[in-house]
């Protein structure tokens, strides 16, 4: 496994640059964002442990870009205990976030979680019907390019209904595998949920994706 360190502080990069390499791994190391992004958007590596602060191209910018071309798995390293740094990172597409100061097993435990959960998932998990795109990973869903908020199960919902793309799922299907129940005839749980994904997904579009197919059940797919 190779991970590519970029940390502009000497002393902290060689920290994790001998940490890692005992602990097996191949360690590439960038003393900056230009040479971090360089390497991470055209080399080979597993993971990119990533810091924040450097100087240049700051290490929000380096993962932004780097989004645009790689889905390797990231860790950012922070001064920084904000939550909105923390989000802003997580809706860049961080793997995970670590602040400084931090032990280095725990490092090197998070380091292994998200190699291992990196060779679990496909290369490329995205789901996408015609423009809606659901990332399961980022646990993102957008349409034509525009983010869609959904809660817990309205994602778990809309995830499901594309996973089965193209094949009618019945409302005790879907009871049981989102809300894991027994469909109850006199409980609208399904419907209502559907209705409000719909108000969501396919609203504001004029192509319609979820289709109900009376007496049976519902399905997502492009109809032309």
């Amino acid at each position: 496994m190779k991970i590519l360190v970029v940390e502009d502080e000497p002393r902290a990069a060689e920290y994790l640059r001998q940490g890692l390499a005992e602990s097996g791994y191949a360690v590439e190391v960038a003393g900056n964002g230009t040479d971090g992004l360089h390497l991470a958007a055209n080399g080979d590596h597993d993971l990119v442990v990533l810091d924040v602060m450097l100087p240049g191209i700051d290490g929000f910018a380096v993962l932004s870009a780097l989004r645009t071309s790689r889905q390797v798995p990231v860790l950012m390293l922070t001064a920084r205990d904000r939550v909105d740094d923390k989000v802003r990172g997580f809706d860049l597409g961080a793997d995970d976030y670590l602040v400084k100061p931090f032990q280095f097993p725990e490092l090197l435990a998070r380091v292994r979680t998200l190699l291992k959960r990196n060779q679990a998932i496909p290369a490329d998990p995205v789901v996408r019907v015609a423009d809606l795109e659901i990332d399961p990973v980022r646990h993102r869903a957008t349409r034509a390019g525009r983010r869609i908020d959904l809660s817990a199960k309205e994602f778990a919902l809309l995830s499901l209904l594309a996973q089965k793309a193209g094949q009618v799922l019945s409302r005790t299907q879907i009871a049981s595998l989102v809300w894991d129940i027994h469909f109850d005839s006199d409980t609208n749980v399904v419907e209502v949920a559907v209705r409000r994904l719909r108000a969501k997904i396919d609203d504001p579009f004029d192509e319609k994706l979820i289709h109900t197919v009376r007496g049976v059940g519902y399905v997502l797919e492009r109809r032309t």
